[in-house]
Parts: structure tokens; C-alpha cells; sequence
């Protein structure tokens, strides 16, 4: 695995959860108007989802490629 392959990866994984973020908020704000705590069951494990691939860190081989250590 190169620099470019995790950089790719980083992005790419932020990029997931960037979409998925709009979708879940858009889908608690309708359930929050129409069905008030189904709506919310709903969109909080998407938000949650989208919080992860946000946050989520590299891989340890990325860690490694890129000089931060495997910690």
C-alpha cells in the first residue's frame, strides 16, 4: 500500500459519511414532523453512521505508510 492509496482511503471514507450525514438529518427532520419518535429511531443509527465513517481513523498500515506510528 502507497501514500496515495491512503490518502484515497481516508478521503473516500469521509466522503461516505459526508453523504450520509445530509440523508439522516433529512430523514429525522421529516420522521420528527410526521411520526415524532419513530422518525428519530430511525435517523439516529444513520447519524451515527455517518459520525463513524466521519471519525473514523486510518488503518494501522496506513499509520505506518504515512510516518504516525502504530500506536
Amino acid at each position: 500500500m502507497n501514500k496515495s492509496d491512503c490518502v484515497s482511503e481516508k478521503v473516500s471514507s469521509r466522503t461516505v459519511g459526508f453523504v450520509i450525514l445530509p440523508l439522516a438529518l433529512l430523514l429525522g427532520f421529516i420522521g420528527a414532523i410526521i411520526v415524532p419518535i419513530l422518525g428519530v429511531v430511525f435517523a439516529a443509527p444513520l447519524l451515527i453512521l455517518s459520525g463513524v465513517f466521519i471519525a473514523a481513523p486510518g488503518s494501522k498500515v496506513c499509520r505506518l505508510v504515512l510516518g504516525g506510528g502504530a500506536q
